[in-house]
């Protein structure tokens, strides 16, 4: 008697167990999700309907260059699409063209310089 209480009380508690694990698993699942289209916080990124239009070599539109700033890491969709103005120079900068606009950078760490605007 003893032991088959003993064995349904292991049922149950591996049962519960189980039913736990997934329960957490899921919730990790939901928040994978929304990590993968919450803002970086950085805003040298691309928002994603942007992103689709640099791979499809679509324009930008006008206002994309007020998200960068001085100290910004530029994406590498930004970066791929950039035509070099100036080769690099002895600090290791580079001017890449950017739909028009000049911006000049750091060629290793891709950190913004400087942003000039015609």
């Amino acid at each position: 008697m003893h032991k088959l209480l003993y064995l349904v009380f292991l049922l149950v508690l591996t049962c519960g167990l189980s039913l736990l694990s997934m329960e957490v698993e899921a919730k990790n699942d939901k928040n994978e999700k929304h990590q993968k289209h919450d803002k970086q916080g950085k805003s040298s990124t691309l928002p994603y309907g942007l992103q689709k239009k640099v791979a499809k070599g679509e324009p930008l539109p006008p206002g994309w260059q007020k998200k960068l700033n001085r100290g910004d890491i530029l994406s590498d969709d930004l970066f791929s699409r950039g035509k070099i103005h100036n080769p690099m120079d002895k600090q290791g900068d580079i001017t890449l063209d950017i739909d028009g606009s000049l911006i000049k950078l750091h060629d290793k760490t891709r950190t913004i310089l400087d942003i000039i605007t015609d």
